[in-house]
């Protein structure tokens, strides 16, 4: 398993948004949930109100679906310090404090029903002007039929731009109350702005489902003008995360030239440099020669959860998982537990690793990562391995059916989940999972 686990985003998530794939990585969804803390309590939000997922995808976007926020790896890349994506996340929160999903399915419903209205006024004015035998009647009939969807769009993306005006007030009341400066926002819908010069020719403001960008610049600078906070700058540490978080997407994403160039920034930070090589070498050249920058940073700082689990990657995907084990140990044990998907990563070297006993404790930190995150489908793929190697033939077929289940393949799952709870006895807590999975309904 790579330090990066890509998985596919399931049914329940991806509706409306194409076929997406998400990035499973600890120390980044970790930044994200600091970076989203104070803004969760300034909106009046329980910390953790949302689950934050990281999407494999290059554009500078983010979304909510649900109770979930999504961001793209690429504004995570292009973002050059935390408080522009903290901005984003204020953003976004903006949507959800303001009920704007529910109300824009009420919207598209409306719009549907204001469509489907002009084509049946449309209609009738057609057969109205062929009754008379007047071909202009008819003609307007047809215009009518023709522009129905048209209002229809019109309306709704009108109404798109307003909820998109009150996020961004939102946004800004929340950067204010939790001491932060607007001026990320401010950068990014500038990066809009150039974004849509590039594309040349003329953009009807009516037709766009945002406010244009040159307004949103102009009402931001007057928020930012007036704000106490707004020369206030992320903490140092907080900037190197950041930066270290930049290197790691630039290694597994851009490439080995986009990392060169990144690595050259001189406002990037030393240390990150130095981890943007270490996985470098891995990635592109020689994990023999990654494990001595890697030692180099856990010597710099040996308290850092991240270095260690980035050594175990090394170790583990240089076929060494029993060499991969102790620095996951270590790596989880400084992560206090938090991240599920540590745990997994624990449990894959311990599955490699030979030894019967090591079966018996990947089954255990395995099942301790799914507790913790269930959504990590690679965790269930190799607990359905472990399962198998200890003999445990109903749960492997039912450690199979979750997989299947949070990948979206719902079909698949309640065939496994089937198999699964003939074998299982009935009314345990396995047997109560599987017909769970086989009674879902989409």
């Amino acid at each position: 398993m790579v330090a990066w686990t890509l998985q596919p985003l399931g049914d329940a998530y991806a509706q409306g948004r194409g076929k997406i794939s998400l990035i499973r990585d600890a120390e980044i969804e970790a930044l994200l949930r600091q970076y989203a803390a104070p803004i969760y309590k300034a909106a009046g939000l329980r910390r953790g109100a949302l689950d934050i997922l990281i999407v494999n995808d290059q554009q500078f976007n983010a979304f909510v679906s649900g109770r979930t926020l999504f961001i793209n790896t690429g504004a995570l890349l292009e973002a050059e310090t935390p408080n522009e994506i903290i901005g984003v996340i204020a953003h976004e929160v903006g949507h959800i404090k303001g009920g704007h999903q529910q109300r824009l399915e009420d919207q598209l419903r409306s719009a549907k029903v204001i469509a489907g209205f002009a084509t049946l006024l449309g209609a009738g004015v057609i057969a109205a002007g062929a009754i008379s035998g007047n071909r202009q009647v008819s003609g307007a009939g047809s215009g009518i039929i023709l522009g129905g969807p048209s209002i229809a769009v019109r309306g709704l993306l009108s109404y798109q731009r307003g909820e998109e005006s009150a996020a961004d007030r939102a946004a800004l009341k929340y950067l204010s109350k939790s001491g932060q400066s607007a001026r990320g926002l401010l950068t990014t819908f500038s990066r809009f702005a150039e974004s849509l010069s590039l594309q040349g020719g003329r953009i009807n403001p009516y037709m766009q489902s945002h406010p244009m960008p040159r307004d949103r610049i102009e009402a931001l600078k007057v928020a930012v003008r007036k704000s106490k906070f707004a020369d206030r700058k992320d903490k140092p540490s907080l900037q190197v995360r950041h930066d270290l978080a930049r290197a790691k997407i630039a290694a597994y994403l851009g490439g080995r030239r986009y990392l060169n160039s990144l690595i050259r920034d001189k406002n990037f930070s030393p240390l990150a440099k130095r981890y943007g090589e270490a996985i470098g070498l891995h990635l592109f050249g020689s994990p023999r020669a990654a494990i001595p920058k890697i030692n180099a940073l856990i010597k710099s700082r040996p308290r850092n959860a991240y270095f260690w689990e980035m050594k175990g990657e090394i170790l583990l995907r240089s076929g060494k998982p029993a060499a991969a084990v102790k620095p996951f140990q270590r790596a989880v044990k400084l992560d206090g537990g938090r991240s599920g998907f540590l745990r997994v990563q624990l449990g894959h070297a311990l599955l490699r690793s030979k030894g019967k006993n090591n079966v018996k404790a990947a089954i255990v930190q395995l099942r301790q990562g799914l507790a913790k995150d269930p959504s990590l489908i690679v965790g269930h793929r190799y607990l359905a391995q472990a399962y198998q190697k200890s003999g445990n033939t109903p749960l492997a077929l039912l450690a199979s059916a979750e997989e299947k289940f949070w990948s979206g393949n719902i079909k698949n799952a309640k065939n496994f989940a089937n198999r699964a709870q003939q074998k299982l006895k009935r009314g345990s807590p396995g047997w109560l999972r599987a017909q769970d999975i086989i009674t879902f309904k989409k």
